[in-house]
């Protein structure tokens, strides 16, 4: 479902601020992967999940989603595959519209846009019927102003459009790092269920080494651009932090004290 194939990224070539943040990363997720990946500030991983999504080109390699070779496709084409909920609750939605109008959005990604605007009610009693698998109210709630829900509540709507139209991939880019621990949670197990109940395939950075273990089938970690720890199946499912910080460590080539300091 997802191929990237030896690319590689430096921002700001032949200058004093040249910065080398991809280095032949390899990475391939079958159909049904839910893949985390951890890593320290400046390690690549938002680089490299902005590179699927096409923020910018890569210098090398090719990106493939779902069969299609997307490395030449802009960001705003390559919507029709993916979904994506940002680490900002502010990001994955329009403040000013009301949460039926941003479902709509969402429902027409990636589609032509005609003269036709107006929600049927037909797709209002689905949006009401979505809405109401994350149980928050929110199906009661479908004329208010996006701008006046919590972060949380952003954040789950935001999960939702995401993945309203089954998107080939969904990128989720630490999506609950700007959230207290308890709403975390709620959006971590809402995250898990949409991935396992539409069977997607997800790639999720975390900053949270418990989180990146216990969610998911399958753990990268990257440093300087590189992948260097990539397990799945059973070895992930009895992988502990002690384990993972070792794994670091021989690959890396560098001894840690604690898993604050891997992840700084």
């Amino acid at each position: 479902m997802l191929k990237i194939n030896h690319i590689a990224k430096t921002f700001n070539p032949g200058t004093i601020t040249e910065k080398r943040a991809l280095t032949d990363v390899q990475l391939h997720l079958h159909e049904g992967d839910f893949c985390t990946v951890i890593g320290g500030n400046g390690a690549g991983k938002s680089t490299m999940l902005n590179a699927v999504a096409g923020v910018f080109p890569v210098d090398k390699g090719t990106i493939e989603i779902g069969g299609v070779n997307v490395t030449k496709m802009p960001e705003h084409q390559r919507a029709i595959y993916l979904g994506r909920v940002f680490q900002d609750p502010m990001n994955g939605t329009a403040a000013t519209m009301n949460i039926e109008e941003n479902m709509a959005l969402a429902m027409r990604r990636g589609q032509k846009r005609g003269l036709r605007w107006g929600i049927s009610s037909m797709e209002r009693e689905m949006y009401r019927e979505q809405l109401s698998t994350l149980g928050l109210g929110l199906e009661d709630r479908m004329t208010s102003k996006v701008g006046l829900l919590s972060g949380g509540q952003r954040q789950a709507l935001t999960l939702l459009m995401a993945t309203l139209r089954t998107p080939k991939l969904l990128l989720l880019d630490e999506h609950t790092a700007a959230l207290d621990p308890k709403t975390a949670a709620k959006v971590l197990e809402l995250s898990a269920k949409i991935i396992e109940k539409q069977k997607l395939t997800a790639l999720m950075i975390t900053h949270n080494m418990r989180d990146a273990i216990a969610m998911g089938n399958r753990l990268i970690m990257m440093n300087e651009g590189r992948i260097v720890v990539d397990v799945s199946g059973e070895e992930k499912q009895k992988l502990t932090r002690a384990d993972l910080m070792g794994l670091f460590e021989q690959a890396a080539g560098k001894q840690i004290e604690n898993d604050r300091m891997l992840l700084s």
